[in-house]
């Protein structure tokens, strides 16, 4: 046998559908959608979730939790990833947004004191905690929130 020889095994394909081609093809008028209805129609079909009128899975289970609104989402930064700005330099969000720290979606950056800085940086953040400050002002720097 050579490879030009090989064939799919006798009723493992058949030819596609070709509906709408005429009364004798056995798939014309309607194209074997039936008269009319939901699924007759283009784009026809249910939505995700509908199950048939019953009432949906999403409506009968209760409501948990609460959402607040006011919530704020901070860009988080931590001490360690200021050491890639040079000694004396002032970090500001626009700072951090150019070196890609953080993505301007945030409402507030906040600097967290995970690692060490080893340079002196004047640090302007709209909040940071205890340990990031200790750890800005050891090195000699100084942090504005």
């Amino acid at each position: 046998m050579k490879l030009s020889e090989l064939r799919p095994a006798e009723g493992a394909t058949s030819d596609r559908k070709r509906v709408g081609r005429g009364k004798g093809s056995g798939l014309g008028k309607t194209a074997g959608k039936g008269h009319k209805g939901l699924r007759a129609r283009s784009g026809g079909g249910t939505k995700p979730g509908y199950e048939g009128g019953q009432m949906p899975l999403q409506r009968r289970l209760p409501k948990r939790g609460f959402v607040n609104i006011f919530r704020k989402e901070w860009a988080i930064v931590n001490v360690k990833s200021l050491n890639r700005f040079p000694a004396g330099s002032v970090v500001d969000a626009e700072a951090l947004r150019k070196e890609g720290l953080i993505k301007g979606t945030a409402d507030g950056v906040k600097l967290l004191g995970d690692g060490d800085i080893d340079r002196k940086l004047t640090v302007k953040v709209d909040k940071a905690s205890r340990s990031a400050v200790e750890k800005v002002v050891a090195a000699g720097g100084t942090v504005e929130v």
